[in-house]
């Protein structure tokens, strides 16, 4: 029997450690965790569990620090794998000697913010130069080729904020001032120190020792267990903190965005992530040349040509685009049908209400009222408040007595039931609409008003091609994604779609 030690019996101790714990006893003369981790042949998470129990029982000391770390953003893991935009535009004027800038754009289909985030880059290392509206080459081939001091950094990450030299921090704050393109990251590090119990133990011969872990019917049925010694617990010690499943919270909150919908007494409308130019633009009363339907807006499905909708609809369309109606002159010119096949990832759930409305018009089906609460896509630039993907909140009203007070009514109700008692609503424009406003909300963090989207009624453009005639049609399509963000404390966008499961596991539950 093993005798008291400081007022510590070790025996009891012994008897108490897991088949992990006494894993790790012999090797704890490890530098760090990784090391410790790959001696023992576990994983990191199954050694820092191990070690938060030999903590309790005072045979460690476990710390952690917190340390700065840069890593890729969004944008830098896109450059190291095609080039920093200089670079790409350097090669390009290094190749010719001389370009348009409109000409290098289109080619090198760059958003305005890298054209001229490349153009700054190069004239400040004096490498071109801008004469009437072209870019010439200043400096020589070999300038041009050689790796920039900001390529060269983007290779080494991550890195330790507090690694940096010189030069390499100089870099850093370049690539910094710069949307996206690095970030810096609180990372935990995790340390033990082995206290006097555990240098006991570490000089026992302990892992050969076998205990049973609990009794099976198996056990119980051979009698093995007999003579046995079973592993000791302490009810009082600590234990690492268990994760139910649940639902994701962007899930929690759209299945109740949808009750609230249905509670008001609408339908749900549902529809392809892909979308023919007909609906999601055509139908909206969007011009045929409008920058919107632009690759710097909208993701095209190459090589997909979608089907026209049967009767008398595209005609209708077509007359609205070329010489109006009701009044209106239209958008003049000739309508492409051709245009209109092409496939394109949805911008808006609103083709949604689109094809809602020829479907009520057949069926003659007024009053009515639909919404639609699903994901839509658009070629943005990536920062806190916008990203390539995102939710939205779609719903119509058709009705012959509806008006634009019915709609300020909805919109209220609606984010009042999402916890929001004052927004402000501003006027706007969007062509499918008249009138139309913008709803905003303030947020406390960025102190700035953010746009959750757009409202208003349908314009006889619109309605008259559905239906025959026009019939009032409230209408709205706010982002989804951005008026949850309060309630789950996140300041940026793309928070939402990260796979950090500590974070996953402490998001409060929707519970509205």
């Amino acid at each position: 029997m093993v005798k008291k030690d400081n007022d510590v019996d070790v025996g009891k101790i012994v008897d108490s450690l897991s088949p992990n714990e006494r894993r790790l006893i012999g090797n704890l003369d490890c530098d760090d965790l990784d090391e410790l981790a790959e001696k023992v042949e576990m994983d990191k998470t199954s050694v820092l569990r191990a070690l938060s129990f030999l903590a309790n029982k005072n045979v460690v000391e476990v710390s952690s620090d917190e340390s700065k770390v840069i890593e890729l953003g969004v944008n830098g893991v896109l450059y190291v794998r095609k080039g920093l935009p200089e670079r790409r535009l350097a090669n390009l004027v290094s190749e010719r000697k001389s370009v348009g800038m409109g000409d290098a754009v289109k080619e090198l289909k760059m958003s305005d913010n890298e054209f001229k985030a490349s153009l700054g880059a190069l004239k400040k290392k004096a490498l071109i130069n801008l004469v009437n509206g072209r870019i010439m080459m200043v400096g020589d081939h070999a300038e041009f080729a050689s790796k920039s001091l900001e390529e060269k950094f983007l290779e080494t990450l991550p890195r330790a904020l507090d690694s940096l030299r010189d030069e390499e921090r100089f870099a850093f704050e370049n690539l910094r001032s710069r949307k996206d393109i690095v970030e810096v990251v609180e990372k935990k590090v995790v340390g033990f120190k082995v206290l006097e119990l555990g240098k006991k133990l570490m000089g026992m011969k302990i892992g050969d020792r076998e205990l049973l872990e609990g009794l099976s019917g198996e056990l119980l049925r051979s009698g093995k267990w007999k003579g046995k010694k079973f592993r000791r617990y302490d009810v009082t010690s600590d234990v690492p903190r268990i994760d139910g499943g649940k639902k994701h919270f962007m899930n929690q909150s759209i299945d109740y965005g949808k009750r609230i919908w249905l509670d008001m007494g609408f339908k749900e409308m549902e529809g392809s992530l892909l979308q023919s130019g007909f609906w999601n633009f055509d139908a909206l009363f969007t011009a045929q040349d409008h920058p919107v339907r632009e690759m710097q807006d909208t993701f095209f499905v190459k090589g997909k040509v979608a089907k026209m909708p049967a009767g008398e609809v595209v005609s209708r369309v077509k007359k609205v685009h070329e010489g109006g109606i009701s009044g209106s002159r239209g958008w003049g010119g000739k309508f492409d049908e051709e245009n209109s096949k092409k496939v394109v990832m949805r911008t808006h759930t609103t083709c949604l209400s689109a094809q809602t409305l020829l479907d009520i018009g057949k069926r003659g089906e007024f009053p009515a009222k639909y919404f639609a609460l699903g994901k839509c896509f658009r070629n943005e630039t990536v920062d806190w408040s916008h990203g390539f993907e995102f939710n939205q909140t779609e719903g119509i009203v058709v009705d012959e007595n509806a008006n634009f007070r019915q709609l300020l009514g909805y919109l209220v109700e609606f984010f009042r039931k999402m916890g929001y008692d004052k927004i402000k609503i501003r006027p706007g424009y969007f062509p499918y609409t008249e009138p139309s406003l913008e709803i905003d909300v303030f947020h406390p963090v960025h102190k700035k008003w953010v746009e959750l989207g757009g409202a208003g009624m349908f314009r006889p453009e619109v309605t008259i091609p559905m239906f025959g005639r026009h019939i009032p049609v409230l209408a709205w399509g706010p982002g989804f994604d951005r008026i949850i963000m309060e309630y789950f404390k996140i300041h940026d966008l793309r928070d939402m779609y990260k796979n950090d499961l500590n974070k996953l596991r402490d998001m409060r539950v929707w519970d509205r």
